[in-house]
């Protein structure tokens, strides 16, 4: 590890264990969503209304509803069959992870880009889940979705240190070294800060622990696959690893050795699931 990369990690460990990182809050809208969604009465019209005031948050939801993946035999172009349709927990969840596309943006060009690329590879991921809890587990797609999108949320932080220090933004190897290391740490922080379930709240600091092993299948399994088949055919270091010995495969019913893309039919559902999200 570069002395530049050792001295930025002892920073932000100091700060997160001394209560002092600044943390990302949620987007306006999404907090709105997750309050109305705690009203044992809300209904689909109050909902709607809550999501409506955001123009381009509604756009995504109602092109959400009429993908391959969840479309009827009829176009639905408003946001109350919309919300109808997919029902108040789902929208809840997907409103709440595409709302947070708006933190991924930088005052330089530098850090836009990383954070263009962290939000597509975590689009990626949340449409493999998306695919990987309908077809093999008995879990709920639109959790799996938003554990897909939150999965690298400890990572905003490290940008924005970043954004703040130009050694480290000039030094490609120590700022992705960091990123590894601690966005696994502050990104569960920020999701407990969130409030949100611990089901969720767990996926980054243990999505990348390949040996683990839970009774059963959860989130954190279908993350750590979806993460895995994402780097199929790259020189990745994760496509080095020995994929028998990952659980998670084994807990989701799956072949170590399978590649979910020479699946026609699960090929076209990821291609619909990663569309619908962009």
């Amino acid at each position: 590890m570069s002395k530049l990369a050792e001295k930025v990690q002892q920073e932000l460990i100091r700060a997160i264990d001394n209560d002092e990182l600044v943390l990302p809050t949620l987007p306006e809208v999404a907090l709105k969503v997750r309050e109305a969604a705690e009203d044992p009465n809300i209904g689909i019209p109050e909902l709607s209304k809550v999501i409506g005031n955001d123009a381009a948050l509604t756009a995504r939801i109602i092109k959400v509803v009429n993908s391959p993946l969840l479309r009827t035999s009829k176009e639905i172009t408003d946001l109350q069959m919309a919300v109808g349709r997919l029902g108040i927990n789902y929208t809840c969840n997907l409103a709440t992870g595409l709302a947070m596309e708006q933190m991924f943006q930088a005052t330089t060009d530098v850090v836009d880009r990383k954070m263009r690329e962290v939000w597509n590879k975590s689009t990626e991921i949340a449409g493999i889940c998306h695919v990987l809890c309908r077809h093999y587990t008995r879990l709920m797609p639109d959790q799996a979705t938003l554990a897909g999108l939150v999965h690298q949320i400890g990572v905003l932080p490290i940008l924005t240190y970043a954004e703040e220090h130009s050694e480290l933004l000039a030094d490609s190897i120590s700022l992705n070294h960091v990123i590894e290391q601690i966005h696994p740490i502050i990104g569960d922080k920020i999701l407990r800060t969130w409030e949100f379930p611990e089901l969720i709240a767990s996926v980054p600091s243990q999505y990348l622990d390949f040996s683990r092993d839970s009774a059963k299948v959860d989130y954190i399994d279908i993350v750590q696959v979806a993460t895995l088949q994402s780097y199929l055919g790259s020189t990745h270091p994760y496509t080095q690893l020995d994929w028998s010995q990952v659980p998670a495969f084994e807990k989701l019913g799956l072949s170590a050795d399978m590649d979910m893309h020479g699946d026609e039919d699960l090929s076209a559902a990821m291609d619909a699931a990663m569309h619908m999200l962009q």
